[in-house]
């Protein structure tokens, strides 16, 4: 009887995300991750335009590159309020 071939389990590997980017800004480097409606299961606070993200809403969560400890700082936002952010004056 011959003998059967053995895979070698090799470790997984973490998939890369498609749905996140580095983006370069005056203010530096951030991470922006896109969230679909399906994924967004919580309430969060747009710090772009202080309304309510509520759940089953698309938006984006970012945070510093720059920072080690940038992903504890994360903040999420809507969408169009991240990608206008630079134009936005103070409030």
């Amino acid at each position: 009887m011959g003998r059967k071939n053995r895979r070698r389990h090799e470790p997984e590997r973490a998939a890369p995300r498609s749905n996140q980017q580095i983006e370069s800004h005056p203010d530096g480097d951030w991470i922006v991750r896109s969230l679909t409606g399906s994924s967004a299961t919580k309430t969060y606070r747009c710090p772009g335009c202080d309304h309510e993200i509520r759940p089953a809403t698309p938006h984006v969560v970012v945070w510093s590159a720059d920072d080690p400890n940038g992903a504890d700082d994360r903040r999420h936002w809507h969408t169009p309020c991240w990608r206008a952010r630079g134009t936005r004056g103070p409030r």
